[in-house]
């Protein structure tokens, strides 16, 4: 595979991870300082929106897919709770393994947010949006 044409991907992946946090963030301080909801609520709002935009910007920009929503929306589902789950057990092995400091655990949020990123990008890639229009040769399902 030629490395260049990972290339267009990983940069619009990463220019929709920063869009889709700061929505998930807006939508959170919106509604737990403008509508006066509850914390939980108001995460539980913020994380759906951010699921909702990198879903469809994921699909429409990063990988140009034309996999069908009905397909895609469902793995990608599956594939954002499987990289949750990885990020969880690389927190919590790295918070076992190294010192109980302030710097130790920045660096396990930061291993398992890569972990995340990482895993969420390949599984887009080669699963949820399979048959990309970025990816040579493959075909749309």
């Amino acid at each position: 595979m030629d490395r260049t044409a990972l290339l267009g991907p990983l940069v619009r992946y990463g220019l929709v991870g920063l869009l889709n946090t700061g929505v998930g963030l807006a939508v959170i301080l919106g509604a737990e300082f403008g509508l006066h909801a509850q914390p939980l609520a108001a995460n539980a709002l913020g994380y759906a929106a951010g699921f909702a935009v990198g879903f469809v910007l994921n699909r429409s920009f990063v990988f140009r897919s034309e996999a069908r929503v009905g397909v895609a929306g469902p793995r990608y589902f599956v594939a954002v709770a499987a990289c949750y789950g990885l990020n969880l057990m690389v927190l919590q092995g790295l918070r076992w393994a190294l010192p109980p400091t302030d710097l130790a655990r920045a660096v396990a949020q930061l291993c398992a947010m890569g972990a995340y990123t990482v895993s969420l990008f390949a599984l887009s890639r080669y699963w949820v949006f399979a048959g990309a229009a970025s990816s040579p040769g493959a075909r749309s399902r």
